[in-house]
């Protein structure tokens, strides 16, 4: 059940908040004041009752992001529910298989970019839209700390990634003088379920890439959302168009 908008609550959207990156966020949001709408393929309603429980105000909806309509639908149903979108992660995604470039096939890659890409351009569209009508707003996009450099086998998550970051930069050129702020967060190497899975196939991959973080450990989704929250709070009025690094100090050996 939404709850109903009072005049000082902000809103809060976080797409992907099943788990990981997107979860952390979401509890980040909720634990802030805002009101947070939990969006991902699949409803996250134990994760988004478990707030409730809390004392924290939260809410759920179920969205492919790739289905433009849907999209719509759900931003057109946040305006009915609570009148408003303050803050908004863009965080659903996927990744291919991990192989070389040549060896992803059609299905693979167009899979991808319409979830990867397409839909961070759905959400966007339609999360402008509407925080225009407010007059102020910030939108984060998550990326990926390999943006800056490039990694092995992921070919088309990568080069959707390194889009999202231009559509990033682009829009946030676009709407500044509108008074939204539109950045990304570029995570390195984060202790998620995905990363403990691929772990589990490979377990020199941990050594590996641990060798290589000069923190010497991997993030913690609650990092992320830390750096997501201070993107959308007051403190960073500032900054618009960045893709600010969350990654341990990979990137700059």
């Amino acid at each position: 059940m939404a709850e109903t908008k009072t005049m000082e609550e902000k809103v809060a959207l976080v797409t992907g908040a099943g788990m990981g990156i997107g979860l952390a966020c979401a509890e980040a949001f909720a634990r802030a004041g805002y009101i947070t709408v939990l969006s991902d393929i699949n409803e996250p309603k134990v994760q988004a009752e478990k707030l409730i429980a809390e004392g924290y105000k939260a809410t759920t909806y179920r969205l492919n992001v790739s289905d433009t309509q849907a999209v719509k639908e759900m931003i057109d149903w946040i305006m009915s529910t609570y009148g408003r979108l303050d803050a908004a992660l863009n965080n659903a995604g996927i990744q291919t298989p991990q192989r070389p470039m040549a060896e992803i096939t059609d299905d693979e890659f167009d899979r991808t970019v319409a979830v990867d890409l397409k839909g961070v351009w759905n959400c966007m569209r339609y999360e402008i839209l509407l925080i225009l009508k407010q007059g102020s707003g910030t939108i984060v996009n998550t990326v990926s700390a390999e943006d800056v450099v490039g990694f092995p086998g992921q070919a088309a998550y990568i080069a959707c990634k390194h889009a999202v970051l231009g559509l990033t930069k682009t829009a946030a050129i676009d709407y500044a003088a509108k008074g939204i702020r539109i950045n990304a967060v570029c995570p390195g190497v984060i202790q998620t379920a995905i990363v403990d899975e691929l772990i589990s196939c490979n377990p020199q991959l941990e050594s590996a890439f641990t060798k290589e973080i000069p923190n010497g450990r991997f993030g913690k989704p609650e990092e992320i959302a830390d750096a997501v929250l201070w993107l959308c709070s007051p403190q960073a009025t500032y900054m618009n168009g960045h893709g600010l690094i969350v990654d341990g100090g990979i990137t700059i050996k």
